[in-house]
């Protein structure tokens, strides 16, 4: 069966694994489907653990006919931190006013994945990244492009300062406390996830909750996403690099991104040649499971152009 057509039998599930990188840092991995399929590699963004792309989407594609790789990126979930990298918030303010240096950068994070694929012995994958998961993916493009099939971006941006930028009232609930007890962060996160949702496609309370305490017990450390921050406020503007690339590429942003501002998508699409974008009315800063049929939809179509 060819890939993009529906499967009905069960997806096969490899338990969490650990890839040790030539870095030293190991990352923990899981996958979905069947090896000898073409394989698509999910990105998370700034924090998120790979639970953040539920099993019901990564099954969803390997229903599709793709073998599916998701991953913890460094400093989240089950994969290696960098505590020693010691990040202040007073730190995030001056990156973010154009000051101070990253312990890691969006390259390294690219790296990072290439060296996920050589674990894997995946010569090339279809790469889908959403926010820093995309500034990531669109890296690997250009610096590892023999590694990369197809390209979807999500609501992401080229790291271009004039674009896809931060709305104010949004700042302040980035840089807030994120809770001191287990119960606490699950409720921020409810609350922040409020803020930065998708107007149109609510996430149930109860569904949100659950999710935070998973996040939270995978591992969770504030210091991880204060130097995701620092690696995405130091990152370089990508708009010329990104003109090198010649895979098919998807691009997908919400209108009512309030993180990342749709004008991020737009420089993305016009900066890599032959890009589609599409743009979803009343979606914000989330993958809303209202759309996981839409976003498998752009990414099969996405990859059957590769071929």
């Amino acid at each position: 069966m060819d890939a993009g057509q529906a499967r009905d039998e069960t997806v096969d599930v490899s338990d969490e694994l650990f890839a040790h990188l030539p870095s030293g840092l190991d990352l923990c991995h899981q996958t979905f489907g069947d090896p000898q399929d073409e394989s698509v590699l999910l990105i998370m963004g700034l924090g998120g653990p790979m639970t953040w792309w539920p099993a019901e989407f990564c099954e969803l594609l390997a229903r599709r006919g793709f073998h599916v790789i998701r991953f913890d990126n460094r400093d989240t979930g089950r994969s290696t931190k960098l505590r020693h990298h010691r990040v202040s918030r007073s730190d995030v303010v001056k990156a973010f006013l154009g000051r101070g240096t990253a312990p890691y950068g969006i390259d390294d994070l690219a790296d990072d994945a290439a060296g996920l694929l050589d674990h894997l012995s995946v010569d090339a994958a279809h790469v889908v990244g959403v926010s820093m998961g995309g500034m990531i993916a669109q890296t690997l493009a250009v610096e590892h492009a023999d590694r990369v099939r197809s390209l979807t971006s999500i609501m992401s941006t080229t790291g271009r300062r004039k674009v896809g930028w931060i709305h104010p009232r949004v700042v302040r609930t980035m840089l807030a406390q994120a809770g001191r007890t287990r119960p606490e962060f699950a409720e921020v996160s409810v609350q922040n996830g409020k803020v930065l949702g998708s107007p149109a496609f609510p996430t149930d309370d109860d569904v949100a909750y659950a999710r935070a305490l998973e996040t939270y017990d995978r591992g969770w450390i504030g210091s991880g996403v204060l130097r995701h921050m620092m690696a995405v406020l130091t990152q370089s503007d990508r708009t010329e690099r990104l003109g090198v690339i010649s895979v098919p590429t998807q691009v997908i942003h919400g209108s009512k991104d309030l993180l990342v501002h749709r004008s991020g998508g737009r420089a993305t699409a016009d900066a890599i040649r032959g890009a589609t974008l599409l743009e979803i009315a009343g979606m914000g800063h989330d993958l809303p499971a209202q759309l996981y049929e839409t976003f498998a939809d752009a990414i099969v179509a996405t990859a059957a152009r590769a071929r």
